[in-house]
């Protein structure tokens, strides 16, 4: 049985790489499509996408910032004109203040006490309540998410039977 089994088995010396070949031309993909819009940015369309990309593989905007070469508000607003949701550094009722300090309800001085937000706070809160994300840019850095989500997703899908279940535990 066992001499059937091994039946045309080779043994080499050499072994063949068999990993999966990987291209990411995300950077590049992402910086091209925000030339269109670079002007309106606060940092070139290589440094956003820079930005965008590190930012979605978990990193934090400080991190994204540093990788970019850029300071962490500029990577902020860059991330918030780029349609990147929550980054926001005050809670609701804080940003409505804000936003009545925009509309000339409140003193900048009362708006802020009122916030307790730090000066780089109330001024990322401020720049977030002044400017809406740009479109087009927001809808090619989603299809960047998507990619991201969908690429994850179908690892999970590949990897579903190496994971353990809370049954496993019992």
């Amino acid at each position: 049985m066992l001499s059937e089994i091994a039946a045309g088995i080779e043994v080499t010396d050499k072994q063949c790489e068999r990993g999966v070949a990987t291209v990411d031309e995300t950077d590049a993909d992402l910086a091209d499509g925000l030339r269109a819009v670079e002007a309106e940015l606060p940092c070139s369309a290589g440094a956003a996408a820079a930005v965008v990309s590190t930012y979605i593989a978990g990193a934090s905007v400080g991190d994204a910032a540093d990788e970019a070469g850029l300071v962490p508000m500029t990577a902020a607003k860059t991330l918030h004109l780029l349609g990147v949701e929550g980054l926001s550094p005050l809670a609701p009722e804080a940003r409505r203040i804000v936003r009545d300090w925009q509309s000339g309800d409140l003193s900048r001085a009362d708006a802020q006490a009122l916030t307790g937000a730090t000066e780089a706070e109330f001024a990322l809160a401020s720049y977030v309540e002044a400017h809406d994300p740009l479109p087009d840019a927001a809808e090619l850095v989603r299809g960047v998410l998507r990619d991201d989500a969908d690429a994850a997703v179908e690892k999970r899908d590949r990897l579903s039977a190496t994971m353990s279940g809370v049954d496993d535990l019992l």
